[in-house]
């Protein structure tokens, strides 16, 4: 009898401790879920018309630059989404120049025109549409500001950030619902946007990122 009875509480032992190890403390399991939705797949998307502001890292221009060349730039303004910052501050970016006509080519005005294609996010590159920066040069020096249009078409120069100098030259006006390119150097009559201009240029596609 006493060796049935031991024999049984060796079992109940054995299966309470079998039961005890496989079962994680409710703690653990919450660090656990916390965990899996942190490090979880999450996207956000940016809606066509968000504005997206960046620094040029070089000069262009309706002389320096030819059709399809490539700059480099980086975001001047943090993008968000409800109060969230998707794409901050110092992101890198790549933009085209879609047009580059220098004075006396076309009926005598300079013409340039700008595009971002693509912006890094923690190694990921995306690639983005934009409305483009046009920027028309007529006359003999004149300065003269071209309008582009409201909605996904409206594109802006916005400003000089290089504190002083051909930077401090650029103007802008961003108008409700319309892109404005400002007031740019123009060097010996040729459109010239110095290094750390700032440009903005609106998604005209939505554009997925993963968080």
């Amino acid at each position: 009898m006493n060796r049935r009875l031991a024999l049984h509480s060796f079992l109940f032992l054995l299966l309470w401790a079998s039961v005890a190890c496989s079962t994680k403390p409710a703690g653990e399991n919450a660090e656990a879920s916390a965990a899996s939705h942190i490090f979880g797949s999450k996207q956000v998307t940016l809606p066509a018309g968000t504005a997206v502001t960046v620094r040029l890292a070089s000069a262009v221009g309706s002389k320096l630059s030819a059709n399809g060349d490539h700059f480099s730039a980086i975001v001047a303004r943090p993008v968000e989404v409800n109060g969230k910052v998707i794409v901050p501050a110092g992101a890198e970016a790549l933009g085209r120049i879609v047009e580059a006509v220098p004075q006396g080519r076309f009926k005598g005005a300079a013409v340039l025109r700008l595009v971002l294609e693509t912006v890094t996010l923690n190694k990921d590159s995306y690639d983005v549409q934009t409305s483009s920066v046009n920027r028309y040069q007529k006359g003999k020096g004149k300065r003269t500001a071209t309008f582009i249009g409201g909605g996904a078409g409206g594109g802006a120069l916005i400003g000089g950030l290089a504190g002083g100098g051909k930077g401090a030259l650029i103007g802008a006006a961003l108008g409700a619902g319309a892109g404005t390119a400002g007031a740019a150097y123009t060097g010996d009559k040729e459109i010239v946007l110095p290094a750390e201009s700032a440009l903005s240029c609106k998604l005209t596609e939505p554009l997925i990122i993963k968080m």
